[in-house]
Order: C-alpha cells, then sequence, then structure tokens
C-alpha cells in the first residue's frame, strides 16, 4: 500500500505507459511511417494523408503530454524537487509547450498553404508522382517561374521546419524522460 503522497503502483502503470505510448507514437510518425509512406504514394496523396494524420497525432501528444505532467508534478512537489527531478519536470513542460504551437499554430498552417501549393502543382500538372525525388526539374522550374509559388514554398519551408523543430525538441524531451523514469523506476 502506498504511503500518504506516494503514488499508487496503479498510478505508476498509468505513468509508464502514458510516457511509452508518447514516445512510440513519436517514433512511428515522426521516423517510420512518414519514410515508408513517402516511397509508396504521390506527393499529393502523403500531403492528404499527412493533414489528416498530423493534428490526431499532434492532439494526442498533447493530451499525453499533459498527462505525464500532471501525474508528475501531482507527486514531485515544487519544494521537494532535487536537481534531476526540476530537469525532468521542464522537460515534461517543454514537451507540452512544443506539442501544442504544433497543434495549434506550425501543422495547421503548413498545413494550408501545403494545400494553396498543391493547387498550383496540379494547375501544371505536378504531385501526382510517386516519390518526392521524381520530376525535380518540374518542380525546379515552376518555383523559378512562378512568384506565388516560390513565395508557397518559402512560408511552407519555415512552417514545415518550424514544426519539425518544435517535434523534434518534444521528441528529445520525451525521450529523456523516458530514460529518467526508466532509471529510476522506484521513483516514480
Amino acid at each position: 500500500m502506498a504511503a500518504e503522497g506516494e503514488p499508487t503502483d496503479l498510478v505508476k502503470v498509468l505513468h509508464l505507459l502514458v510516457l511509452s505510448f508518447t514516445w512510440g507514437m513519436q517514433v512511428w510518425v515522426s521516423f517510420i511511417g512518414g519514410f515508408a509512406l513517402v516511397q509508396q504514394v504521390s506527393r499529393h496523396t502523403f500531403g492528404l494523408v499527412q493533414s489528416k494524420l498530423f493534428p490526431v497525432y499532434f492532439y494526442c501528444l498533447l493530451g499525453s503530454n499533459f498527462v505525464s505532467l500532471a501525474v508528475y508534478a501531482v507527486y514531485h512537489p515544487k519544494e521537494l524537487l532535487d536537481w534531476h527531478e526540476t530537469v525532468q519536470m521542464a522537460l515534461y513542460f517543454v514537451a507540452l509547450i512544443m506539442v501544442g504551437l504544433n497543434a495549434r499554430w506550425f501543422g495547421p498552417a503548413a498545413t494550408e498553404v501545403m494545400f494553396q501549393m498543391r493547387d498550383v502543382e496540379k494547375e501544371h500538372g505536378l504531385g501526382d508522382q510517386v516519390g518526392l525525388g521524381s520530376q525535380k526539374e518540374g518542380y525546379a522550374k515552376l518555383k523559378e517561374q512562378d512568384p506565388k509559388y516560390r513565395a508557397y514554398r518559402r512560408t511552407f519551408g519555415r512552417y514545415h521546419g518550424l514544426s519539425n523543430l518544435c517535434n523534434l525538441i518534444g521528441f528529445l524531451c520525451t525521450t529523456v524522460n523516458l530514460i529518467y523514469t526508466a532509471l529510476k523506476l522506484s521513483t516514480i
């Protein structure tokens, strides 16, 4: 039986499952699923799949990061934190902020611009080829000739880059928290 202020075994298991779920989802969506998909479908289909998948991904991450932070904060009062626990708490918070930025701003903005780019590409017969490397010349020519498309590409690159950066920072935070948790399983 847990002492007062100590998490029960159920809370410990829930915390570990949520943290593992978060990390596994980030690995799959960030590093495996996209690379497998981009080789199998057209550029526009890939963009459509991402536009449907990413909001769900971001909000699942938002919920699981919130649960992880809340459980950790409840059982690790600020006044009693040591240096490692302070770092871990900060990492939970940073991960939550990063996914919040992605869910609220960067993801939707990148998707909106991606659809604008897609319309221009369709007008020029591009985007239905499988693999991102196909028809590089066509995309380069379109970017050179169409200032509107060039502006879309620049804006998309900015939002996509910021979204990837937030996702990577969140992944690193989750990874470090998972390592901390694994090294100190008895103190979850």
